[in-house]
C-alpha cells in the first residue's frame, strides 16, 4: 500500500463484536496526524489574519443580474468583510446574544451569508445553517431544537420564517434581513414577538463553532456539533495536501467559469455529468473526421495516463490540438477538478481526466467528519474510481459486516468505514443516544462500506443501512446495484426497490431525454419526451438495456429488474425525493411512487407467468 501506513493492528471478532482491520493513515501524516499551530484557537483568525495581510484583495464577489442579463462581478475586499463582520457581531451582542448562544443563517450562498457567519465567529457565537433546500417544517424544528435566538434571513426566505414564527417565538427573538423588508413584513414580525434593535471575547479550540443539521434520508434532522478545532484542522489539512500535490487556490461556480477563469473547480457529480454529456454531444455532432481524431487522441492519452505519465506529460501536443477547446470551456486555467458529495461515475471521471487538461481528485466525507476525510491524489491515475487516502487529520479502518458478507480481514479487505482523528464532530446536539450509536471506542462508524485497494486508496462499494432481504432469502445491497445500473448511458437516475414480501426487484428510472428521443426517431415515433415515458415499448427498451448493463456488471439473477417505470421529471428536493447532496430519500420515494410500485409488481408477476 504505497500511499498509507499502518498505525494499529487488526482486531479479531470477540464478545459479539465484529472483526476490524488495521488502522491506517496517509503517508503525508506517517509520523503523526497534523496538529494545529500554537495560538490558533478559532476560524475567526483566518479572516482577521487575511485582512491584515491582504486588506485590498477581493474576497467575496457577486454578479449583478438585471433583466435576465448578467453583469460584471462586484467585489468586497478582505478588509471590507472584516469590518462588516465586526460591526455585525457587535450588533448581535447588543441583542443579548452571548458567546455560545446560537444564531441561525437562512438563505442561499451569498456574501451576506458568509459575512453573518464571520460575525458569529468574531463573537464566539455558534452559527446554525438553515439550509436553503429545507422546508418550513425543518426550519421550525432546527430553530427550536438548537434554541436559535437570532436569525439572518435572505429576503425571499422571510415568508417561510414568518410562517413558523408563532411556534418558534419562545426562542427566536430577532430576525435580520439580508436586504430591506417591507413595512408589512416588519409589522408582522413585531406583532409575533420579534423586533430589531465590543471587545472580542476569548475563543477556544473546543468551542462549538457550528451546529450543522444533516437533512437525513429518514427521521428528523440531526444537529452535528463541530468545534473550532475540527474546522481549522480540516482547512489546514486540505491546504497541506494541495501544497504537497499542487498549489492552493479558490473555488467558483460552473456558470462563472468564463468570467472568473478559476484554477481550481469544485463540483458535485451531477455538474460533471452535465459537462461530460455536453462535450460528448458536441463531439458526436462534429462529423466523422472530428470524431475519429478525437477518439484517437483520447485513446492515446488514456494509454499514457494508464502507464503512469502525469497529466502534463501524457499528450501535450494533443492537449493543444484537440482538448484545448474543452479546457477553454472550463475557463482556460483550471488545473484541479474536485468532486464530492456523491460518487462520480467512473466513465465521467476517466473522460474528464483525459480531456480537461487538468487533474481530478474525488473526495469522500460526511458532515460528521467536517467535510472531506479522504481524497484521491490528482496525478495518480490508478486512483480513478476511488476516493483516495485519508487526509492528514484522519485515521481509518474497516469493520467487518458479516450479515452483508464483508470481511475486513480478508485478502481484499471490505467493511464499514470507521474514522478517528481531529476533524470529527463533537456529537449530535441533544442526542447522546445517537452519538453513542455511531461513536464507539473513539471510532466514528460512517455506515458506508469501503474496500481497500492495493495502493492504499479507498473505494466506496455499498451502504450498510440500504440492505434488504427478498422473499426467497437473498440479501440485496441496493446502492451497489444502482451504481451498476447507472453505467447504462440511457438513464440519468434510478431508484431500485424490493422488499421481503416479493421475490424480485423493480425500479423507477429517469431516462436521458436525448437517448430516448433518438430511439423514438429510429422507430418513427413523434411523441414528446413525456409521452414517450408512458410508451410500453419504450419501457421495455430501457428495461432490456438496463438488464444488459447489469449482466455485463455481473449482477446476479435476483438483482436484475423485472419491471420499470419511466419518470420524465428528475428526482428533486421540491417533492422531498432527494437530499441536498442528491442522495435518494427511499421512504419518501416509496410513499410518492407507491401506486406505481404496486403496478410494477403486477406487471412483473404477469411477465413470469
Amino acid at each position: 500500500m504505497d500511499f498509507i501506513v499502518k498505525v494499529e493492528e487488526p482486531r479479531p471478532a470477540a464478545n459479539g463484536r465484529p472483526s476490524a482491520g488495521p488502522a491506517y493513515r496517509s503517508i503525508y501524516a506517517k509520523d503523526g496526524l497534523m496538529e494545529l499551530p500554537e495560538g490558533l484557537e478559532s476560524p475567526w483568525q483566518f479572516l482577521s489574519d487575511s485582512a491584515k495581510k491582504y486588506p485590498s484583495n477581493p474576497m467575496l464577489g457577486r454578479r449583478q443580474v438585471t433583466d435576465t442579463k448578467v453583469g460584471p462581478y462586484v467585489w468586497l475586499t478582505y478588509q471590507e468583510v472584516y469590518d462588516a463582520a465586526i460591526r455585525m457581531g457587535s450588533a448581535i451582542r447588543s441583542r443579548g446574544v452571548n458567546p455560545g448562544d446560537r444564531c441561525g443563517i437562512y438563505g442561499s450562498n451569498c456574501p451576506q451569508w458568509l459575512t453573518a457567519m464571520e460575525a458569529c465567529n468574531s463573537q464566539a457565537i455558534t452559527y446554525v445553517p438553515l439550509y436553503d433546500t429545507l422546508g418550513a417544517n425543518a426550519v421550525e424544528f432546527i430553530i427550536n431544537h438548537a434554541e436559535v435566538s437570532i436569525a439572518f434571513v435572505q429576503e425571499n426566505k422571510l415568508p417561510a420564517v414568518l410562517s413558523c414564527l408563532p411556534n418558534c417565538s419562545t426562542n427566536l427573538k430577532t430576525i435580520v434581513s439580508f436586504a430591506n423588508v417591507s413595512s408589512a413584513q416588519k409589522e408582522e414580525a413585531e406583532g409575533l414577538g420579534g423586533n430589531a434593535d465590543c471587545e472580542l471575547p476569548p475563543k477556544r479550540r473546543t468551542d462549538i463553532c457550528t451546529i450543522m443539521y444533516t437533512s437525513g434520508t429518514t427521521g428528523e434532522p440531526k444537529g452535528v456539533r463541530i468545534s473550532n478545532g475540527a474546522i481549522m484542522s480540516e482547512v489546514l489539512s486540505v491546504e497541506q495536501l494541495l501544497f504537497l500535490t499542487d498549489r492552493v487556490d479558490v473555488r467558483f461556480l460552473l456558470e462563472d467559469l468564463q468570467e472568473l477563469m478559476p484554477t481550481m473547480f469544485c463540483g458535485v457529480p451531477r455538474v460533471y455529468d452535465r459537462i461530460y454529456s455536453g462535450i460528448v454531444n458536441k463531439v458526436s455532432s462534429g462529423g466523422v473526421l472530428k470524431k475519429t481524431l478525437f477518439q484517437y487522441a483520447y485513446n492515446y492519452k488514456l494509454a499514457n495516463l494508464e502507464k503512469g505519465l502525469p497529466q502534463e506529460k501524457a499528450a501535450p501536443l494533443l492537449d493543444k490540438l484537440v482538448f484545448d477547446k474543452i479546457k477553454q470551456a472550463l475557463g482556460g486555467r483550471v488545473r484541479i477538478l474536485l468532486s464530492g458529495a456523491a460518487p462520480l461515475p467512473r466513465h465521467v471521471e476517466e473522460f474528464l481526466r483525459v480531456t480537461s487538461c487538468s487533474t481530478l481528485s474525488q473526495g469522500y466525507g460526511l458532515t460528521e467528519s467536517c467535510g472531506g476525510s479522504f481524497t484521491s491524489i490528482g496525478n495518480v491515475f490508478p486512483m480513478i474510481g476511488t476516493v483516495g487516502v485519508p487526509i492528514t487529520t484522519i485515521e481509518a479502518r474497516l469493520e467487518s459486516v458479516p450479515e452483508m458478507g464483508y470481511d475486513a480481514l480478508s485478502s481484499v479487505p471490505r467493511g464499514e468505514i470507521c474514522l478517528r482523528g481531529t476533524t470529527l464532530f463533537s456529537g449530535y446536539h441533544k442526542r447522546e443516544d445517537l452519538t453513542e450509536e455511531v461513536l464507539v471506542d473513539g471510532w466514528f462508524h460512517t455506515g458506508d462500506i469501503g474496500e481497500w485497494q492495493a495502493d492504499g486508496a479507498m473505494k466506496i462499494i455499498d451502504r450498510k443501512k440500504n440492505i434488504f432481504k427478498l422473499s426467497q432469502g437473498e440479501y440485496v445491497a441496493v446502492e451497489n446495484i444502482e451504481s451498476k445500473y447507472l453505467q447504462c448511458p440511457l438513464i440519468t437516475s434510478i431508484w431500485v426497490y424490493g422488499n421481503s414480501f416479493e421475490s424480485f426487484l423493480v425500479a423507477v428510472v429517469v431516462p436521458d431525454p436525448k437517448a430516448l428521443e433518438d430511439w423514438a426517431a429510429e422507430h418513427h415515433l413523434t411523441d414528446d419526451f413525456k409521452s414517450l415515458c408512458q410508451n410500453p415499448k419504450a419501457s421495455k427498451y430501457i428495461l432490456d438495456e438496463l438488464n444488459s448493463t447489469g449482466q455485463k456488471q455481473q449482477l446476479r439473477g435476483f438483482e436484475l429488474l423485472k419491471a420499470v417505470h419511466l419518470e420524465p421529471k428528475p428526482f428533486d428536493m421540491e417533492r422531498d425525493l432527494i437530499t441536498p447532496t442528491f442522495k435518494l430519500k427511499r421512504p419518501q420515494l416509496l410513499k410518492y411512487y407507491k401506486d406505481r410500485i404496486d403496478t410494477l409488481y403486477s406487471e412483473g408477476k404477469g411477465a413470469r407467468v
